[in-house]
């Protein structure tokens, strides 16, 4: 990075952050040449299994697919990040894919991680390292007894702990690395506990104990701190709680593992709001904060281990906080980055994640009256809940009705019968903070936006996050204001980023008003927010959901100076538009169904539709890291006048069935 980096993000971080990384660094030095051996282990045994007919308990459908993605896996194929990998039947692990390079050799904190001409796509090398392919195929193991996924688990093993002596290399760079590495471990070795093999390939193997060792005192030693202290800290601390657990065979895991657990619950609590949202404001994280949350305490519960009431609290709220969000086809919203990174991966493909923490939460918490109905099976809800013990939830002043509103998180939900019963309409309004701590790392400039669907169809489309380094025009776009269904005005993002984690200047929103009664009974739903991001100007927005002409009404208004507006409208990819003038006809199939919807957009601007342009990017959705597809924008561009009421813009979207 840059020395300009180096300050802008240095000016973001307070004095106590500023003197942990200082102590960080010398660490750093002295552990490049003083690297200790894993103290002696003597009768180390592997006690927390899974009870007794658990994996019985596995839905049929959702094992046949677990066994199928394990069969692929064993032919040596799969996909990460939208490029195929038919190398896994002998990986090299520090090899990318995607651009061909492999990452150099040497003390691991001399790797230019960052630098994808000298290491390649960093995302791409350290996924497979996660070992979450791994579980899956332990779990077929499980579901099969078929020793054949046994023995390349146990391969793959002791080649990536060959390849990989601690300190070395690009695998020892990041914590939230190492941490997810340890809890696929645990699991491997708690799945794997009916192979003759598996007490040679752990607890009896030199070699896994000095890895295992390695990492938890790394974990140790180079916490998130401060302005970095989001999921990855989470990730961090549950990995480290879940191996000291697990592998409690040290004379440092007591304290590992009690240092871990007040990280946990600290950092639980700080990440997440008092309704029950991260505070990242990006889902996706939302969704790995309460994967490792459960994870951790079914490792507590497994051992025995005592875990503050306030932690299983956090992540109830957590999932009444997703059952409160999610559309009719349980998918939450669209919001800030989104990296497919996950907890705990004991699934085959096609296994929706959200259903998959629902049902979870439903066993582990009890599902309330409002929740929505979840159909699907998952092989990771009988797995948890035959460790986590169940929660009394008395006193704990759960949602009597489903929340729409959520102050603190800024985010409101409008939603309203689709016509001819095709569903619902759903639609989030984002009036709440930029992002989560100094730096606001996973935030995007999307202050006011709206997503919003129509029976899970995405129409107006928040387009997602695509990439995270080594494309910084793309990276710039998805997190752009234009990149959202918002307002840009004199062509610069509400918020001022200052690099691809960092942003130095960020929008602060206010939600005005919020009228959330369900569109549905034949009222209107209301919410008004507004943001100070353009300084000299303010932006505000009113969006009203009315049931009786199944209509969506954004009226946007820019007080205080003149100046050139974009107001951007992201279409999903499965829609498409004929835009005549002003207006936009909007069409697409459902469940083999035409649907359709009028876009009569503001007159005061001229309007132009963008698809797959790429100079600059414009027009685009990604549906997962590291995949995108070409969809429709509409941007209109004009000019406010000036003045104390200048610049009102309306936009009516009319859904037609």
């Amino acid at each position: 990075m840059s020395a300009g980096w180096y300050l802008r993000r240095l000016s973001r971080m307070g004095p106590r952050e500023v003197g942990g990384r200082a102590g960080d660094a010398v660490r750093r030095r002295l552990w490049r040449s003083a690297r200790p051996d894993c103290p002696g282990v003597t009768g180390a045994r592997f006690t927390a299994v899974l009870p007794a007919g658990t994996v019985g308990a596995i839905p049929p459908d959702a094992a046949k697919r677990l066994v199928a993605e394990a069969d692929r896996l064993m032919y040596g194929h799969a996909e990460y990040f939208g490029v195929v990998r038919d190398d896994l039947n002998d990986p090299d692990w520090w090899y990318d894919p995607k651009t061909g390079r492999r990452a150099p050799w040497g003390y691991a904190f001399d790797v230019p991680y960052r630098n994808e001409d000298a290491v390649g796509d960093i995302k791409q090398i350290w996924e497979l390292s996660r070992h979450q392919y791994l579980t899956v195929l332990a779990v077929a193991y499980a579901v099969t007894g078929n020793e054949r996924y046994a023995e390349r688990v146990a391969a793959h093993l002791r080649s990536w702990w060959t390849a990989n002596p601690p300190l070395r290399g690009v695998h020892w760079i990041s914590g939230i690395e190492l941490g997810i590495r340890l809890l696929s471990w645990v699991w491997i070795r708690r799945l794997l506990d009916g192979w003759p093999g598996v007490a040679e390939l752990f607890e009896d193997n030199p070699v896994a104990l000095n890895q295992i060792w390695h990492h938890q005192r790394w974990l140790a030693a180079f916490p998130s701190r401060g302005s970095s202290a989001n999921n990855h800290v989470i990730a961090e601390a549950a990995g480290q709680f879940a191996a000291a657990c697990a592998f409690g065979w040290f004379p440092s895991s007591a304290r590992w593992r009690a240092d871990a657990l007040r990280s946990l619950e600290r950092h639980l609590r700080g990440n997440t709001f008092g309704s029950g949202l991260n505070r990242e404001l990006a889902t996706e994280y939302h969704g790995l904060v309460l994967e490792l949350g459960l994870a951790a305490v079914a490792e507590a519960d497994a051992a025995g281990v005592p875990v503050p009431a306030s932690v299983r609290l956090v992540l109830l709220r957590m999932t009444d906080a997703l059952a409160a969000v999610v559309d009719n086809r349980l998918r939450p919203p669209r919001q800030g980055d989104a990296d497919d990174g996950h907890g705990l991966v004991v699934d085959g493909p096609g296994t929706d994640r959200w259903a998959s923490l629902l049902a979870t939460g439903d066993a582990v918490f009890g599902r309330l009256a409002w929740w929505p109905a979840v159909t699907g099976t998952d092989v990771r809800t009988p797995l948890l809940a035959a460790l986590l013990r169940p929660y009394a939830t008395e006193g704990s002043a759960r949602p009597a009705s489903r929340p729409a509103h959520f102050a603190d998180a800024g985010m409101t939900i409008l939603r309203g019968a689709a016509p001819r019963g095709q569903g619902e309409i759903w639609c989030r309004c984002d009036g709440g903070p930029h992002g989560f701590l100094s730096i606001a790392a996973h935030a995007h400039a999307d202050a006011l936006s709206v997503e919003v669907r129509h029976d899970g169809v995405d129409v107006l489309a928040d387009p997602g996050t695509y990439c995270y380094h080594g494309q910084p025009e793309w990276r710039q776009y998805f997190r752009s204001t234009l990149g959202h269904n918002t307002l840009q005005l004199d062509g610069v993002d509400q918020s001022v980023s200052g690099g691809p984690f960092l942003w130095t200047r960020q929008a602060r929103s206010r939600v005005l008003v919020t009228d959330t009664a369900d569109a549905s009974d034949g009222g209107t739903a209301r919410w008004s927010a507004e943001h100070d991001g353009y300084q000299r100007s303010v932006h505000r927005r009113r969006v009203e959901l009315t049931a009786e002409s199944q209509e969506l009404r954004v009226v946007d208004e820019v007080r205080g100076d003149r100046g050139a507006v974009r107001l951007a409208f992201h279409l999903g990819p499965a829609i498409t538009a004929d835009l005549v003038g002003n207006r936009a006809v909007l069409s697409w199939t459902r469940d083999g169904e035409d649907r359709s919807a009028v876009l009569d957009l503001p007159g005061e601007l001229s309007w132009r539709a963008h698809r797959g342009e790429n100079d600059p990017p414009l027009g685009w959705y990604s549906a997962g890291f590291g995949r995108k597809e070409p969809s429709t924008t509409l941007v209109g561009t004009g000019f406010t006048d000036g003045g104390a009421l200048s610049g009102e813009f309306t936009t009516v979207l009319e859904f037609r069935g």
